[in-house]
């Protein structure tokens, strides 16, 4: 009886959970069927708009390679005109989309690394402080032209004493002793112009005004002693002797190779001449003194030379040779009182050397050496008494300073070494490219 008790029991709990997952499902049933259903609608707006997104990502690439291609064609063309080796072509990076949001990456560049084209050489020679008027430096370009005012100023003394008499011992003189001291400036404001004929080719042309003024301090002893000094002055101004000239690049160097320079310059007599000015002599003991000075030479002179300039990191160096033909000239006329017939004046032989260096993209310095040999004279094939050959030097110190694309202000200094020498020397100049 208990047993079947039990069973009965055991068949109505059974009952009670089968019917009680029946009431779950039909309520899972129910609610599901009572759910809010997806919007179609908005599905297409958003398959539309990741549509409309992906094709603005394909047309955005599209300009990108289109971009690319035009690149690459101008590195070609500019491979081609430096003569450098064609770079593989560039392969953009491939889109990579994403699977969970379907949208395209940015495209990147895969930039090509390897030796970056070489710069084409410059054949001309490089630019350097100038510090002197005859020096060369950068030549004009085919059609270019430059115009170039220029001061230059110098000052030299002297002092002398002459003795006319014989020496009985070496503290006692017998005769005439002339103390002589001699101060000259001399200015001469210029203007230069050079054109360039072709990239090798380059011709000047220089118009001097010259300023000039000596003082000749004289203390002649006769033989009745004196104390008192005689001050006589002269100057004279005036057109200065017009000079022309041409230059030529010889060679188009190697790296590492230097350039040279020839060069032909023609000094004409313009200004007046030593033999054209009145002379006053001082004295019956003393030579005559010009009243006015002369602002030329008097004479035409051929000036040729060569020029080398040699750059190496940082510096660059240069030199030079020139000769100096003064031609000769048939005065024949009297001049202080003296007849003076043919005059050959002394050629001259120069050489000039030194070292620029650039200090920055804008200034550079420059220094050198120059030295010049010139010959004796001659009046009517002979040598006149008290003519002899003389030599000078000068130290010279440049500086250069480019104000602009066109312009550039040059200082140089010269000081003199040898007693024929200036004492001093000043010029500044000013050049303008058009």
């Amino acid at each position: 009886m208990l047993k079947k008790e039990r069973m009965v029991y055991a068949g109505l709990v059974l009952a009670l959970s089968a019917q009680t997952v029946h009431a779950q499902d039909v309520s899972q049933i129910t609610r599901d069927a009572t759910a809010p259903q997806p919007d179609l609608g908005k599905l297409r707006q958003q398959v539309a708009e990741q549509a409309q997104k992906l094709t603005e990502q394909q047309r955005q690439l599209d300009e990108s390679q289109r971009h690319l291609s035009a690149l690459k064609k101008q590195l070609e063309v500019l491979q081609k005109q430096l003569g450098a080796a064609p770079t593989k072509p560039v392969q953009p990076e491939k889109v990579a989309q994403s699977p969970s949001s379907g949208q395209a990456r940015e495209p990147t560049t895969v930039r090509p690394v390897g030796q970056a084209p070489v710069r084409p050489q410059d054949t001309r020679p490089p630019e350097i402080a100038p510090l002197l008027a005859q020096q060369p430096g950068v030549l004009s370009p085919r059609g270019g032209f430059t115009l170039e005012p220029s001061l230059q100023y110098s000052y030299y003394s002297s002092d002398r004493v002459s003795i006319v008499g014989y020496t009985i011992i070496p503290a006692l003189v017998i005769g005439l002793i002339d103390v002589r001291t001699v101060h000259r400036s001399t200015a001469v404001a210029g203007l230069t112009a050079r054109y360039g004929l072709t990239n090798r080719l380059e011709v000047e042309g220089r118009l001097p005004y010259v300023y000039r003024n000596d003082e000749t301090i004289s203390r002649p002893i006769d033989l009745t002693p004196s104390s008192a000094a005689t001050v006589f002055s002269a100057d004279g101004s005036g057109l200065g002797d017009i000079e022309l000239a041409a230059r030529y690049q010889i060679n188009t160097p190697k790296p590492g190779d230097p350039y040279f320079i020839g060069g032909l310059r023609l000094k004409t007599r313009t200004g007046e001449d030593p033999f054209e000015v009145d002379y006053l002599a001082a004295g019956p003991s003393l030579p005559t003194l010009q009243t006015s000075l002369p602002t030329g030479s008097g004479f035409y002179s051929l000036q040729p030379s060569l020029n080398f300039i040699y750059a190496t990191d940082p510096a660059v160096f240069f030199g030079g040779i020139n000769y100096q033909w003064n031609i000769k000239r048939d005065v024949d006329k009297a001049v202080a009182g003296t007849y003076v017939g043919e005059v050959d004046p002394g050629d001259a032989l120069g050489i000039v050397f030194g070292m620029g260096l650039g200090l920055n993209e804008r200034s550079s310095f420059s220094i050198g050496y120059e030295h010049t040999w010139y010959g004796e004279s001659e009046q009517n094939d002979v040598v006149p008494n008290g003519t002899t050959s003389f030599q000078t030097a000068s130290l010279l110190l440049g500086y250069t300073y480019r104000l602009n694309r066109k312009s550039a202000l040059n200082l140089s200094i010269g000081a003199g070494l040898t007693d024929d020498t200036p004492d001093t020397q000043f010029t500044i100049r000013m050049p303008y490219t058009f």
